[in-house]
């Protein structure tokens, strides 16, 4: 199925499937909120029906955007937005913690028939405006495929420290609260996929059981408000993030709010020493109705990495 893009310079890409439906829009012109931490983000993304199902700037976290990279505690800087959770304090508002990412450029950017491959250069910036990494993020929109309803988007990054010191990655449960290991790229659905239903290859369908657990990937269904219809998403890990520079964890939640993160620093803190790199790469899958166990581990045995 082929694919059509726009490129509105300085501000978004958005990709189109034949049927006319706008699928992704990755947005990187600079966020007005600097609270929020101005980094880009995909929203919407859209099932090939046309179902949204990404949120954006909820009443519950304005900071929530979509599909974004983030770093909720990053040598004591928040790449995340919003409150800053500080052990013995609870969450605090902070601005002066607030960094943000800037867009540099495009060196990639190459449309097939029926792909989207996209490298962007950004620099991460602390609060002050000293730049603390440079990160190589790569985007590719493929296997847009009619017959089965489904879309997929790769998601990578290569994060290098470009500081004199390590940079040290963290979770509000590094800082010592429970089962608040977000960071890391991190999804926020719309309010319809609020109590849906999380599962993944070997568990039962409760995301409270999902949370903090390991895996290839996670799966969250829903049946959505004003239609009559499903949509599905999966999250995947590529093969090689299993010799990561650090081990990941889901974070995952349907209740009170639809969310996952492939968090990279659940448990335990992770350094970046001066001068190196660290890369992960992702999958996720958009697809149209409430898939199960089996069609999901079908669909990604047919999709290699």
């Amino acid at each position: 199925m082929s694919i059509r893009v726009t490129h509105a310079h300085g501000d978004h890409i958005a990709v189109t499937a034949a049927n006319g439906t706008e699928i992704l829009r990755y947005v990187y012109r600079p966020d007005p909120e600097a609270f929020e931490s101005r980094k880009p983000y995909a929203h919407p993304v859209r099932t090939l029906a046309g179902h949204t199902v990404t949120g954006y700037r909820p009443s519950d976290h304005r900071w929530h955007k979509g599909l974004q990279m983030t770093a909720s505690h990053l040598s004591g800087q928040n790449f995340w937005g919003g409150n800053c959770y500080v052990h013995g304090q609870g969450y605090l508002p902070l601005p002066e913690r607030i960094g943000s990412m800037r867009h540099e450029g495009f060196p990639v950017f190459a449309v097939e028939d029926d792909r989207l491959t996209v490298a962007e250069e950004l620099t991460w910036v602390e609060n002050g405006g000293a730049e603390w990494a440079r990160e190589t993020r790569g985007l590719i929109v493929h296997s847009v495929d009619e017959a089965a309803g489904a879309w997929a988007l790769d998601w990578s990054i290569r994060l290098t420290n470009t500081r004199a010191e390590p940079l040290r990655f963290g979770s509000p449960t590094t800082e010592g609260r429970e089962l608040a290991g977000y960071t890391g790229l991190q999804w926020r659905g719309p309010r319809d996929f609020t109590g849906g239903t999380a599962f993944a290859p070997e568990s039962d369908a409760d995301a409270d059981k999902l949370m903090g657990s390991q895996g290839p990937w996670l799966a969250f269904t829903t049946e959505h408000d004003d239609i009559d219809g499903h949509s599905t998403l999966v999250f995947a890990h590529a093969p090689e993030n299993l010799d990561a520079v650090h081990e990941s964890h889901w974070f995952v939640r349907s209740e009170p709010i639809p969310t996952v993160a492939f968090s990279w620093a659940f448990f335990e803190e992770f350094e970046l020493p001066p001068g190196e790199s660290f890369e992960y790469r992702y999958r996720i899958v958009v697809a149209d109705g409430a898939w199960d166990r089996e069609q999901v581990a079908a669909h990604l045995e047919a999709m290699p990495w």
